[in-house]
């Protein structure tokens, strides 16, 4: 009789392989159009066949792979148009919500925050994309999870979860990616302050770079413009 415990293993295996997978995608180390195989994966994370696997598959269910019978998974493209309607989905849904929120932040939220956008800096740095990615979405969400709408937190996760940032790469070290990160602790100096109007165009700016910066497109601001 298998043992519950192995399960549980297994599943949390597969879990760490599929984010690892899915990061790498989102922030361009794996470019649209590569093809990846489980034997690879699997020698490169040092695990068996199976997670590696089963992480691959849920990632084609997902969108992120589209498989190619006896030879792997395809990373899959996201058109210009499809990852503007994204970023324009995500501002209606993030930015409004700085104004309801503004001077409303409590202290213990505000340290987790301070230490998340810390660390959003730091993994920008040192080209940590798993991390920088992880703590970027963890930021955001908790400021959503302040308006007390669980499935705007929701709906924005999945919506986060689509969004590539390919040109992540390329700038990763970069004073244009350092002055992004570092857009998470103004925007809690705005919030701390009260000033929801400036929260709000601040977070528009911000997830405007997902068209710009993070997907390896020069900004106006990058520019000296």
């Amino acid at each position: 009789m298998t043992r519950p415990t192995k399960l549980l293993e297994v599943v949390s295996l597969r879990e760490q392989v599929e984010r690892a997978l899915a990061s790498r995608i989102v922030a361009g180390e794996f470019a649209p159009g590569v093809v990846l195989t489980v034997p690879t994966l699997a020698a490169e994370f040092g695990v068996s066949a199976t997670p590696v696997r089963e992480a691959m598959l849920n990632l084609a269910r997902r969108g992120f792979l589209s498989p190619i019978r006896n030879r792997g998974f395809r990373v899959t493209d996201v058109s210009s148009d499809e990852l503007h309607q994204l970023g324009e989905v995500r501002m209606l849904l993030e930015a409004p919500p700085m104004r309801q929120i503004a001077g409303r932040v409590p202290d213990d939220v505000a340290e987790r925050l301070h230490a998340l956008a810390d660390e959003i800096v730091r993994a920008a740095v040192e080209r940590r994309f798993q991390d920088y990615l992880e703590a970027d979405t963890a930021f955001h969400l908790a400021l959503l999870e302040l308006t007390g709408n669980v499935h705007l937190v929701a709906v924005v996760r999945e919506l986060r979860a689509q969004t590539r940032l390919i040109g992540l790469v390329n700038v990763a070290g970069t004073d244009a990616l350092a002055r992004s990160a570092l857009e998470h602790e103004e925007l809690l100096g705005l919030l701390a302050g009260g000033d929801g109007d400036a929260a709000e165009a601040l977070m528009r700016r911000h997830i405007g770079h997902v068209e710009g910066v993070w997907s390896g497109r020069a900004e106006v601001a990058d520019l000296g413009e």
